[in-house]
């Protein structure tokens, strides 16, 4: 066995101590620099006050400027997407995510679940009608699954779409749909005759409306509302020919949970960091609070479930670039690691004391985010429940 002189050891940088940065590529390394140094310039020097007012007074230009970065869909090929990796995209949505919750939120919706549905069930000309605009940041989509009365139980939903001579026709409503008040475009999905099925549905269509939901204290950054689905007259070429089934849909939300695995790191990593500077500055006794045993012990036990996070969510990006990653192995990630990340926000709270409900610093706004993120994509218990189904062979979700 060779002996290794310490001394000539590569430094520990306290803000990566595992030296995560060694498993990413050069290119890898360059996009996520790109992405972070476009949130620097023009989102971190107004993302609390965004929250504040609960609006992105200038959504449509930001929407733009992710479009030309090729943050829309740039997981997917063709159509004016970027085509990148999903680590590649995974390293994107941890730096959206860094920055604040809704701006992952928004490009998640954007890219995988509006942009993935017609990229993976639509038509030919559907693509060729929606995706390069999307893509570009000049429509916005939004995604209409989740209902009033059925959550997790997707299958249960009441809005119906049934045949009138060549047309469809819609009715019903969607609940706590990211991006739908200013969206161009929602793809909804409705039960017919012939089991669930999607239907691009334009904005502006007689019948469609899209009210914003107000007095939400999570996601403030982020546009949420409802759809309503009122006699929406939709032509036959608006259904998503290849989608049949609650496959589509739960396709769709897979891709959007693969980006959480990545994403709620981010809104971890922004908290440990706010507090490893802080536990450096504050000073209490007569030294740092960060030489007191329990605030390193604080910030010890973070940064180890940051690091296992971290892992696990590369782990889960090179398998997924191999077409290996199965969904059970993605709720087994976003469990983990929305669950730690909360766990790190609100550690770092107690070790910013009262500072640490300010939006001076980005914790509480992130921990208030991520209270949305545990549960939004599918909740807790039932990302529980498909693992213990992995674990056993038993299904208990009913």
């Amino acid at each position: 066995m060779s002996h290794v002189d310490p001394t000539k050891l590569p430094a520990l940088d306290p803000a990566d101590p595992a030296a995560l940065d060694d498993l990413l590529s050069s290119d890898e390394k360059e996009i996520r620099g790109a992405v972070r140094q476009m949130l620097d310039q023009s989102v971190e020097p107004y993302i609390a006050e965004w929250f504040e007012n609960g609006a992105i007074p200038n959504i449509r230009e930001l929407t733009k400027e992710f479009g030309s970065l090729g943050l829309l869909g740039m997981h997917l090929e063709g159509y004016g997407c970027a085509g990148m990796t999903a680590t590649e995209y995974g390293l994107a949505c941890l730096e959206l995510e860094a920055s604040d919750s809704g701006l992952r939120s928004l490009v998640s919706v954007q890219g995988s679940l509006a942009m993935f549905a017609i990229w993976r069930w639509g038509s030919e000309e559907q693509k060729q009608q929606w995706l390069p605009g999307m893509a570009a940041g000049d429509l916005i989509g939004c995604f209409g699954l989740t209902e009033p009365d059925a959550g997790s139980d997707p299958g249960s939903m009441k809005t119906r779409a049934r045949r009138d001579g060549s047309d469809w026709v819609l009715t019903g409503n969607k609940m706590w749909i990211s991006n739908a008040p200013f969206a161009d475009v929602a793809v909804v999905w409705a039960m017919t005759d012939e089991g669930v099925r999607g239907f691009i549905v334009p904005a502006g269509t007689p019948g469609f409306s899209a009210p914003e939901i107000k007095h939400k204290l999570s996601l403030r950054a982020s546009a949420t509302g409802e759809l309503v689905l009122d006699e929406v007259r939709l032509p036959e070429s608006a259904m998503l020919p290849e989608a049949r089934g609650l496959k589509g849909p739960l396709a769709c939300l897979n891709e959007a949970r693969y980006g959480i695995v990545w994403g709620a790191l981010g809104a971890a990593r922004s908290s440990l960091d706010s507090a490893r500077r802080y536990a450096t500055e504050r000073t209490q006794f007569g030294k740092p609070i960060g030489a007191f045993q329990l605030t390193q012990q604080k910030l010890a036990d973070m940064t180890l479930e940051y690091v296992k996070g971290y892992l696990l969510a590369v782990h889960l990006g090179r398998r997924k670039d191999q077409d290996l990653l199965r969904p059970e192995q993605v709720s087994i990630g976003k469990l983990n690691n929305v669950r730690e990340a909360l766990e790190i926000c609100r550690t770092a709270r107690t070790i910013l004391g009262a500072n640490g409900i300010s939006l001076e610093y980005p914790v509480i706004r992130h921990a208030n985010n991520l209270e949305s993120v545990l549960t939004y994509e599918g909740t807790v218990e039932m990302h529980t429940l498909v693992l213990g189904q992995v674990l056993t062979g038993e299904a208990a979700f009913r």
